[in-house]
């Protein structure tokens, strides 16, 4: 590149605008293709666990209550997740959904990564149950000391 091409450059850019966003106080609207969030409805489930199996993070544990009252919990990693949105194409009963609403995700600290999904009660019966054992969350399977 020879000095004059610089130059030029140099002095167009000079009375050009800068492009930069102010993107805290001045938001362009989402995408609604945007795959952002991840949403359960725990009435359709049936437990079947596809969507564990399928999910290329391991960012899906579903901890089953109660199978025949159809008592579950679903604990998402928010942090684990690459939103391929696998686990909602390998759902048959269509309980799993992507939203474009909660995209903002920067914390401090990684306990905001870690929803718990499912009735209100369930929900508080594992965390209580986490407390109780002195653990940071409840296991659903038991670990394999090897």
């Amino acid at each position: 590149m020879t000095i004059g091409v610089m130059l030029r450059d140099v002095l167009k850019s000079l009375f050009k605008r800068p492009v930069t966003e102010l993107y805290p106080f001045e938001r362009k609207t989402v995408p609604l293709e945007l795959r952002a969030e991840l949403t359960w409805d725990p009435t359709k489930c049936s437990g079947c666990q596809l969507c564990i199996k399928d999910c290329p993070a391991g960012a899906i544990e579903l901890v089953v209550l109660d199978k025949v009252n159809k008592r579950f919990v679903m604990r998402y990693h928010r942090d684990r997740c690459v939103y391929c949105a696998q686990c909602v194409q390998s759902c048959r009963f269509n309980c799993l959904n992507m939203t474009n609403e909660q995209w903002e995700h920067a914390a401090l600290s990684k306990e905001p990564f870690v929803v718990h999904y499912g009735r209100d009660e369930d929900v508080q019966f594992l965390l209580e149950k986490a407390a109780k054992e002195g653990v940071e969350e409840c296991p659903d399977q038991p670990t394999d000391p090897n």
